[in-house]
């Protein structure tokens, strides 16, 4: 009992100290890996282009539930899914043998109409003749007149009862009404249909779409919707097709926000110009805003730039910590054009020069602070005063210097 005892002790004083041991490697591993991370950059010259990014859901431009007018049961439906129908082609035909019996009935109650018409004209015209000849009582002569003036009205009406039964022969044929694909087709050859003035609005046949024609709908960001305008050219990529690039074009941008995905934002429409084969209704699209670029230029990593507010001016000021052999000189800069990650600068370093990508207000050896002239290609262009970055330089959002 005493030897397990102390193999016991043994192996637990052993697991401790492996345990130990593991925790000191790996906090050394981590304390190497946050050293490994940069503590400077170099600036350089570089084109800078900052685009907006949204999502949307590609949709056909023209989409239209075809329903028939009418009451009755389909007896043709040449079409199926994914077929091509051109304007004004059959889509479905209804069975109209009893609207062509009830045309028959209709063309021989005018034939009638038209005989009891032409009887009781003659009759009217005899009777004003004798009446103006004092040979025919008044009252006789107002029956006449009133039997001439029915039977007008009765053509009349068989006239119009006619064209109601046309009109109905006409609508049991459903044709294109643009250039079309059907999307769905949910009945069958023998299925009896209601129109659409009926229960439910009537039954669905068909969907069609134009397909030539397609459309994104996107929700924009309330914070990018002022970089957006209508007419405005975008670059469209699908992520159902890798490597797919398309130029689309924004249609409508809604006057109204809406709430989406617990964001707030502004419904858009963008047309797609020169639609690929491989591109269909219900694939996801990525959508970039240009908003604005700059073309070799001095730039500087965001992580670089430093915002701090000056009470005395009452204005945002930036600046960054460059490298003069073993000092750190403070150096106020202007920015103009910024993406994710690189700020334009447009007057206060050089390509070449050391920045820091940390604060270095505390370190030991900080030069005298100075401002430096405009330098570089674009020096002495005016900068944005929105905040890029502050503290530690990181950016919460990329801004576009008004240029």
């Amino acid at each position: 009992m005493k030897i397990l005892g102390t193999l016991l002790v043994v192996a637990l004083l052993g697991g401790g100290g492996w345990y130990v041991w593991q925790q000191r490697q790996l906090a050394a591993a981590m304390a190497a890996a946050g050293n490994s991370r940069p503590a400077t950059s170099t600036i350089e010259k570089r084109d800078i282009r900052f685009a907006v990014s949204a999502a949307g859901e590609i949709t056909p431009s023209e989409q239209v539930s075809v329903r028939p007018e009418v009451n009755g049961r389909i007896v043709k439906l040449p079409v199926d899914l994914g077929d091509f129908v051109k304007k004004n082609e059959l889509l479905f035909q209804l069975d109209d043998e009893e609207l062509k019996i009830e045309k028959q009935q209709r063309d021989t109650a005018i034939a009638r109409a038209r005989l009891s018409l032409e009887q009781a004209k003659r009759d009217f015209e005899r009777a004003e003749m004798l009446f103006k000849a004092s040979l025919l009582p008044g009252q006789e002569f107002d029956t006449a007149k009133t039997s001439y003036e029915l039977a007008k009205n009765s053509i009349e009406q068989s006239q119009k009862e006619l064209d109601l039964t046309l009109d109905k022969l006409r609508k049991t044929q459903v044709i294109a009404p643009f250039d079309c694909t059907v999307l769905t087709r949910p009945v069958s050859v023998g299925q009896a249909v209601s129109g659409s003035g009926g229960f439910n609005s009537g039954t669905e046949v068909l969907t069609i779409a134009n397909l030539n024609d397609l459309v994104i709908n996107a929700h924009i960001n309330q914070a990018d919707v002022s970089r957006l305008k209508t007419g405005q050219e975008v670059e469209v990529s699908v992520e159902a097709v890798p490597g797919l690039q398309v130029v689309g074009k924004v249609e409508r941008i809604a006057p109204q926000a809406t709430i989406k995905n617990n964001i707030k934002g502004f419904p858009a429409r963008v047309l797609l110009k020169d639609v690929d084969q491989r591109v269909r209704p219900g694939m996801t699209a990525n959508i970039s805003i240009p908003v604005a670029s700059a073309d070799d230029v001095v730039a500087a990593p965001l992580a670089a730039v430093f915002t701090e507010f000056n009470p005395e001016t009452k204005q945002v000021e930036r600046f960054a910590w460059v490298q003069l052999g073993d000092e750190w000189e403070r150096r106020t800069v202007h920015i103009g054009v910024s993406d994710y990650f690189f700020a334009e600068i447009t007057r206060g370093l050089e390509a070449g020069e050391i920045v820091s990508l940390e604060d270095k207000s505390r370190a030991p050896n900080i030069r005298k602070p100075s401002v430096k002239p405009g330098t570089g290609t674009n020096a002495g262009r005016g900068g944005s005063t929105s905040s890029v970055g502050s503290g530690s330089g990181a950016a919460s959002r990329p801004v576009a210097a008004s240029r």
